[in-house]
């Protein structure tokens, strides 16, 4: 492997930056660089080691593709906290407009590399750097200033299961909040198809650009756009947000996913299961162009992307 380095001699480990299911990430002092870095450790587990092979080689194919040539394989600068410790630590305040516009323009560019992430998220986006300064805020009682990024660039993490085009799909994919109709209806898309022989592949890179679309609008309104962990719910909140889902969408979507819908093709939503708890949120939900009103320019723009992309 290009780059590797003798961890224990090298590289002295100062403390624990966080864990997960794969193992933890670790700040160190690399002897001979003089410097800090993030070192990501790996359990001892067979199928914790494959899935980290499989990080290894998305990475370093992304490493072959960087214009600025930057070798990240398993060693990485230290970056700051993540998009989402961020909007937590200021109260869930909103972005400036300017400062989205620079996170999706990056994570445009992020996902343009025949890879999907499948699980892209605002705790998968780290900051370079967290620093801030503080202004005046008075939209909201009990905060009277907020924080503002000195530096808006980001990185993307936790690659372990990103797939290529060509390669196998799993059914389901995607944190719950940012996942994609395709996925939750399973479906068999002929225009995925059409960029992948993987057989029954039913998502492609739109999902990415889903899960992307969710996450600006949680930067425009700080809080997550589908607050959900029901499947026909989910939907549901789709289409009073985004508006109706395509026939197409429906007709190709899987077996399973066909009880979501009468025979009329309409959701079945509500019916006599549906808890009054759920009916009473969901009708808290509002269409896109209430949530991202056509304000300014850079949101005119952005609801025009979201509607041509839904």
């Amino acid at each position: 492997m290009k780059g590797r380095r003798w961890f224990m001699f090298q590289d002295k480990i100062v403390r624990v930056l966080g864990q997960g299911t794969f193992g933890k990430v670790v700040r160190c002092y690399d002897r001979l660089k003089k410097e800090y870095c993030a070192i990501k450790v790996i359990r001892a587990v067979q199928k914790y080691r494959e899935a980290s092979m499989i990080e290894l080689r998305v990475l370093q194919t992304l490493s072959e593709r960087d214009p600025e040539n930057r070798k990240y394989v398993d060693v990485t600068g230290l970056l700051g906290m993540s998009v989402f410790d961020f909007l937590k630590g200021n109260g869930f305040v909103p972005f400036p407009g300017s400062h989205i516009q620079h996170f999706a323009y990056q994570l445009f560019t992020s996902v343009a590399c025949n890879l999907v992430h499948t699980d892209l998220k605002p705790e998968n986006i780290l900051l370079v750097d967290a620093a801030f300064h503080t202004v005046p805020y008075t939209k909201r009682a009990g905060q009277r200033v907020k924080r503002l990024l000195n530096n808006t660039e980001i990185r993307l993490i936790d690659f372990g299961s990103a797939t290529f085009e060509d390669e196998y799909h799993s059914s389901v994919v995607s944190t719950r909040h940012y996942r994609a109709p395709e996925i939750i209806l399973g479906r068999y898309s002929l225009d995925c198809v059409l960029v992948s022989n993987a057989k029954g592949m039913g998502w492609s890179y739109p999902c990415d650009i889903w899960s992307i679309g969710c996450i600006l609008i949680e930067f425009f309104t700080g809080e997550a756009l589908f607050q959900t962990h029901d499947n026909l719910e989910h939907l549901y909140m789709m289409e009073i947000i985004c508006g109706k889902l395509e026939p197409r969408l429906i007709r190709q979507s899987s077996k399973t996913a066909q009880k979501y819908f009468r025979h009329s093709g309409k959701l079945d939503y509500p019916n006599k299961d549906t808890s009054p708890s759920s009916r009473k949120f969901v009708k808290t939900m509002r269409p896109l162009a209430e949530i991202v009103p056509s304000t300014s320019a850079l949101n005119i723009h952005f609801l025009d992307f979201a509607y041509n992309n839904c």
